[in-house]
């Protein structure tokens, strides 16, 4: 069985080759948790004459992952180190179904606590 997260990269004043970039980024991160694939989230075809079949959506990657919270775990990790990396403005917000965790700046302690209330309510 294999849960789905959406992640949802930002920056502040960030155009969206920049958030591209990021996501990129990102992307290598998660494909060394153990994510069974990480790709880039589409919003729908694109406009007929263009090229490509769809557009990707400025930032958003797709996490597929076994449905196990030591799964979301290490997906949450690694957005949370990566996150850590990149200084202030930065933000990223995961998507499980209806559940939405949206990380920022917030101290660790305080990371920590929403994360573990996230992962919790995400238990298959």
């Amino acid at each position: 069985m294999t849960g789905r997260i959406v992640v949802a990269v930002d920056e502040v004043d960030a155009d969206p080759e920049r958030l591209e970039t990021l996501s990129l980024q990102l992307r290598d991160e998660l494909l060394s948790t153990g994510a069974e694939d990480v790709a880039r989230l589409t919003t729908g075809d694109a406009p007929p004459g263009t090229r490509g079949p769809d557009l990707a959506a400025a930032g958003g990657l797709l996490v597929t992952v076994a449905s196990s919270v030591v799964a979301l775990s290490q997906v949450v990790d690694a957005v949370r180190r990566w996150l850590g990396r990149g200084g202030g403005g930065r933000t990223v917000e995961l998507t499980i179904g209806d559940r939405h965790l949206k990380l920022t700046g917030a101290s660790s302690e305080e990371q920590t606590r929403l994360i573990n209330a996230f992962l919790a309510s995400a238990e298959p």
